[in-house]
């Protein structure tokens, strides 16, 4: 499948301007799309018909019931153009991609700006952590799957924003779910909420606990979530918190062919001998406001967070104290200018991340019988000597502006821009005679353009076409790990930029179907590449590559048959080097490695009056581990089942669950390391695990008259 031909910006324009406009008999077809907004687009509340670009919106519990909201890889599920790898490391979060961007994370989230209810997760360095997203009450996933940066800063893939459930529409209702499972998985929720005529509340909090389908991935965590929303004077306000904590999360490393075909379930030995896991807390409160008048609409929110982390790796025990904090306001007005129609939106964001790092020497793996050194000063104290101690503060600021113009009944114009500015410094903390001061800074910033038109072809259908560019700076952290051993900050390392040609279509047919297709072409400039030294003891450093260039087709369905409801995401991704040289290998015509050429993933949930039956696969190809294509590895299709039963009394009632993930136990590769040393690349999926579960519910109605 080829798309030569795609970038010139007036192709994709003719496209969505040519389209011939559907008949009007399909204007009476369902409208399931109709009624959903999204908020994503940040030009107000909106239907995603309404956006020229590609968005897709799910209600994960209501699509396919059962869910155990352990990972985000159940959350963001049936997406196209979005694949989500559950690394089975419950030290590392799993990586997120969209159209590729994000596939090749060392740490968290890359590429990709995460959003609770509006309120960024994203850090201002375009890292993202989502240990302590609790997912229980998630009721909704907004995604904007292409460049993201002239609406929300440093990203290049898109943005998800999850969505907090309604609370119950009774003055109080409970609930205790419990999961029990293959792997030591256990998990128990508490959950409780209510509303009034204007207030509403909902908490939870839930306590998990994993052996881990492999060797040395046992984990325990304790989190919560609180929401308080008032609806008042015209305007609506919410005050939300949420935390963890994680006192034990062990690391299992990656593997090398060799030793996942002898035992998918091994750790890295390595990893054992160094004793490498996590220990991490986190805290995170956000306020919002949002009031909306007959002269347009203005939000406005602020969070603060902190995270402690302790996290001994193979090559050091690094330290974090982490404090970070943020506010945007954004404001909509409509107004008519020339007998044309406008929605101007502008908007400013703020935010901080302040850093205390401390690495020290890893004592965990001297040989025995124990003999002080100079780095381990003390054999039984697995802390040695400090070898880093830096406070490094990271700022951003971002300012964007967006207008949509109505050109007359069918077409509208958008266009917007950002310009942001992204300030990096680090206050070196450990100076004497042979360690000298490593302070520095740096300010990476970028204007961000887009361009687009949307065509409402009916009711229900609309087509349209887009260009845009993005930019994704370094981390924190990738800027710190230098090649050459010094602190400091990478002075070569660059951002990436992109540039990003799109067109699609999508609606509800006359039988009920909902689609979206999109076609995408992107060029990168200077792509962020990840690499391993060997004896760095898995340490990942950072480089640019010349040219990348992304060509992809997404294709989402979904319809719902009497009883029976189905759904389907198609992603076909021809994701290439056009212009990589490192030392001698010259890398043009290498597939970008850590991301399938073609990912299908289908669901089926057939519903009765006794019970539900949902069933899903997940087909993926094959994908390169290195930049020159070298090994691979191979592709997989994996299935799950699940029957959830229930029944009431009165207005309360209960729900048991059971289910299998990997019904057929098939062994595969979920996620990659890339260009890991030593051979280490593989991170083994799950086989065969059932589990099954129980859920009380109080009531969620209010009695009848």
């Amino acid at each position: 499948m080829k798309l030569r031909g795609f970038t010139p910006v007036t192709a994709v324009v003719v496209f969505v301007v040519s389209l011939p406009r559907l008949g009007d008999a399909q204007d009476t077809a369902a409208t399931r799309l109709a009624p959903v907004v999204v908020e994503v687009g940040r030009g107000a509340h909106r239907s995603p018909l309404d956006l020229p670009f590609a968005v897709t919106v799910q209600t994960p519990d209501s699509l396919r019931p059962g869910q155990r909201h352990l990972a985000l890889d159940e959350t963001l599920w049936l997406i196209p153009g979005l694949t989500v790898s559950n690394r089975n490391n419950p030290s590392q979060d799993p990586r997120i991609s969209i159209r590729g961007f994000g596939a090749r994370s060392a740490f968290g989230v890359r590429g990709i700006r995460v959003l609770r209810d509006g309120i960024p997760l994203t850090l201002p360095d375009g890292q993202t952590p989502v240990d302590y997203l609790d997912l229980e009450s998630v009721g909704r996933a907004e995604v904007m799957r292409g460049s993201a940066s002239s609406l929300y800063g440093n990203a290049g893939g898109g943005v998800v924003d999850l969505r907090t459930t309604d609370p119950p529409r009774v003055p109080v209702s409970g609930a205790v779910r419990a999961w029990n499972g293959a792997f030591g998985s256990r998990k128990m929720v508490v959950k409780a909420g209510g509303a009034g005529p204007r207030l509403g509340y909902q908490a939870n909090a839930a306590r998990t606990e994993s052996n881990g389908y492999r060797n040395y991935s046992r984990q325990r965590m304790t989190n919560g979530f609180a929401r308080l929303s008032l609806d008042a004077g015209g305007g609506s306000y919410a005050l939300q918190w949420m935390g963890m904590n994680t006192p034990v999360a062990e690391n299992p490393g990656t593997l090398t062919r060799a030793q996942l075909e002898l035992d998918p379930r091994l750790a890295d030995p390595l990893s054992i001998r160094r004793s490498a896991r996590k220990a991490v807390k986190q805290s995170q409160a956000g306020v919002t406001a949002r009031r909306v008048g007959a002269r347009g609409e203005i939000e406005a929110s602020a969070y603060a967070a902190t995270r402690s982390l302790d996290n001994p790796l193979a090559f050091a025990i690094v330290e974090v104290g982490r404090a970070t904090s943020g506010g945007s306001v954004r404001a909509t007005l409509p107004f008519t200018f020339l007998r044309t129609d406008h929605r101007l939106t502008i908007g400013t964001e703020l935010q901080l991340q302040n850093d205390l790092r401390r690495n020290f020497v890893n004592c965990n793996d001297i040989p025995r019988p124990t003999v002080p050194t100079a780095t381990c000063p003390d054999p039984a104290v697995e802390r040695g000597t400090l070898t880093l101690d830096q406070r490094e503060i990271v700022s951003s600021i971002g300012s964007y502006l967006r207008d949509e113009l109505q050109l007359g009944e069918r077409y509208t114009f958008t266009a917007s821009a950002r310009a942001d500015a992204v300030r990096f410094r680090v206050k070196d903390r450990l100076i004497d005679a042979t360690n000298p001061d490593d302070s520095g800074r740096r300010l990476l910033d970028a204007v961000s353009p887009m361009a687009g038109i949307l065509a409402r072809l009916s009711a229900t259908h609309s087509a349209y076409a887009n260009v845009s560019a993005a930019f994704e700076t370094p981390t924190a952290t990738e800027l710190g790990n230098q090649p050459s051993g010094a602190a400091g900050i990478n002075r070569d390392l660059k951002p990436q930029r992109s540039t990003t040609y799109e067109m699609g279509v999508k609606g509800i047919g006359a039988s009920g179907l909902q689609y979206n297709a999109a076609l995408f072409a992107t060029g990168v400039h200077d792509e962020l590449i990840p690499f391993d030294i060997p004896a760095s003891g898995g340490r990942r450093y950072f480089r640019n590559a010349g040219r990348t260039s992304r060509r992809g087709a997404e294709l989402g369905l979904g319809v719902a048959v009497w009883a029976l409801d189905l759904g389907a995401a198609y992603t076909y991704a021809n994701y290439r080097f056009t212009d990589f040289t490192v030392d001698t290998a010259a890398y043009a015509g290498s597939r970008i490695p850590g991301i399938p050429r073609q990912i299908l993933q289908a669901s089926a949930a057939l519903r009765g009056g006794l019970a539900t039956f949902v069933a899903e696969a997940t087909v993926a190809d094959k994908m390169a581990v290195n930049d020159a294509n070298s090994e691979s590895s191979p592709g997989y299709a994996i299935f799950n089942a699940r029957i959830v039963t229930g029944g009431s009394l009165g207005r309360s009632g209960a729900e048991l669950t059971f289910g299998a993930q990997n019904v057929f136990n098939t062994r595969y590769v979920s996620s990659v390391s890339v260009n890991a040393a030593g051979g280490k690349f593989y991170e083994p999926g799950a086989q065969r695990s059932v589990y099954v579960g129980l859920s009380l519910i109080g009531p969620t109605r209010a009695p009848s008259p």
